[in-house]
């Protein structure tokens, strides 16, 4: 089922003409209204006019988050304020926030994005989405809100938190689909697994959408069997809308990204240099049609590859994976790169794992992984919790190269998390 037919299944060589002709539209805005990239376009000796192919878009200047920080809060702004109906930031937790403005065609804009990405995953206007990210300055909740309301889907803005009170509006409105953090996800399958709620039972939910967070396979295939439904990986970033620059469809191989508003690179994270379809490199994205805060290659720091090949599904849009780690999350322990969705990967597959977990690193290149497993493994036979500790430290050397302390705790030692997860505690940095 499409939402646009015309345009997700339009002929790649149709597709990148169009592609063309909004990035000079886009140089054009950006270097005429944004000092920053009058500046860089100067520096580089170029010129909007000189785009006359996408493999052009090479000789454009990189955006960085720190470029949007020392911007804040106008300086990248494309029209008048009086233009602007609505402003996001980031948490800003390492600096000044990033101020990301949309005028009423962005928001509109972003709408129609999530609706493509609904429609494409099944879903009806019979269906309930019950919206339990975080409303506010944060993108995800409120575009994922206004793109479910354009397809006519009946929206809980619910929010994070408050566990037991989703679970009742879960019951009370027959919730059929959930927009949450994939760590919130399994938080909330840990209390229903201890208040006896069977999902397929008791509740009527059929799919859910997940984002906010990279997460691993094994993580989608232990929140799909408790809750008995398909869990759908998103991909966005508030610097380009938010939610909805890719998602997958029904076959869940590989998110599509809308190519008629992003044009998407993969380049080496330490070169700069573009790299084919097939390889793993960071993620640098252009929008094409944003009228208020227009951004050129602007580099994500997450970590993906072009799947290469066609879709079974008919969309013409390329897939890209799911998020393999950030640039900026990778761990070096002992000269050696481990981003934690490795080791998410290698817990949520051992079955005796329950949901929480933490990642705690100290001087000296130590690092110890704590994980919470059955209750029913903490039976009095130590021979048992020897056994598994010796499991998962083998695997996870396997898997990392370098042998971590493995902790096993008891369900509810960790804290948890209504939004958001810390798994990552670097007390080297404290």
């Amino acid at each position: 089922m499409f939402w646009q037919k015309d345009i997700e299944a339009l002929s790649r060589k149709a597709l990148e003409e169009l592609q063309l002709k909004r990035l000079k539209q886009t140089a054009h805005r950006a270097c005429k209204n944004i000092p920053f990239y009058k500046e860089r376009f100067s520096k580089l000796n170029i010129k909007p006019n000189d785009i006359t192919s996408l493999k052009d878009i090479q000789r454009l200047p990189f955006t960085t988050r720190e470029d949007l920080r020392e911007n804040y809060p106008y300086g990248m702004l494309a029209v008048s304020k009086e233009q602007v109906v609505r402003l996001h930031t980031s948490s800003g937790t390492t600096g000044k926030p990033k101020a990301i403005f949309f005028s009423k065609k962005d928001v509109d804009r972003a709408a129609e994005l999530i609706a493509r990405c609904l429609i494409m995953t099944g879903i009806k206007k019979d269906d309930v989405l019950q919206n339990m990210m975080t409303y506010g300055l944060f993108t995800g909740a409120l575009v994922m809100h206004y793109g479910a309301e354009k397809v006519g889907v009946l929206v809980i803005p619910a929010g994070p938190g408050n566990t037991k009170r989703q679970i009742a509006l879960m019951q009370d409105f027959k919730t059929t689909t959930l927009h949450l953090t994939p760590s919130y996800a399994l938080y909330l399958a840990s209390v229903m697994g201890n208040e006896g709620l069977v999902p397929r039972r008791d509740l009527s939910l059929r799919r859910a959408y997940l984002g906010s967070e990279p997460y691993s396979e094994e993580t989608r295939d232990k929140i799909e069997k408790f809750f008995g439904i398909d869990v759908y990986n998103s991909y966005g970033l508030s610097e380009m809308n938010g939610p909805g620059v890719a998602f997958e469809c029904v076959n869940k191989n590989g998110m599509h990204l809308w190519e008629d508003n992003f044009i998407m690179e993969i380049i080496d994270p330490d070169t700069g240099k573009k790299l084919p379809e097939g390889e793993k490199g960071e993620l640098v994205l252009t929008t094409l049609c944003r009228e208020a805060m227009p951004i050129l290659r602007y580099r994500t720091r997450d970590i993906v590859m072009i799947i290469p090949g066609k879709c079974k599904c008919g969309r013409t849009h390329r897939r890209i994976s799911r998020i393999i780690g950030r640039s900026d999350d990778m761990i070096i322990i002992r000269g050696v790169n481990i981003f934690p969705q490795q080791i998410e990967r290698v817990l949520m597959g051992i079955k005796a794992v329950a949901q929480n977990y933490q990642i705690v690193l100290e001087a000296y290149d130590q690092m110890t992984v704590r994980v919470e497993i059955s209750k029913d493994l903490f039976d009095g036979r130590v021979e048992h919790l020897v056994n598994l500790q010796n499991e998962i430290t083998e695997k996870l050397r396997s898997e990392l190269l370098v042998k971590p302390k493995v902790e096993l705790l008891e369900p509810g030692t960790l804290p948890v998390s209504e939004g958001k997860s810390t798994r990552v505690i670097d007390k080297r940095t404290l």
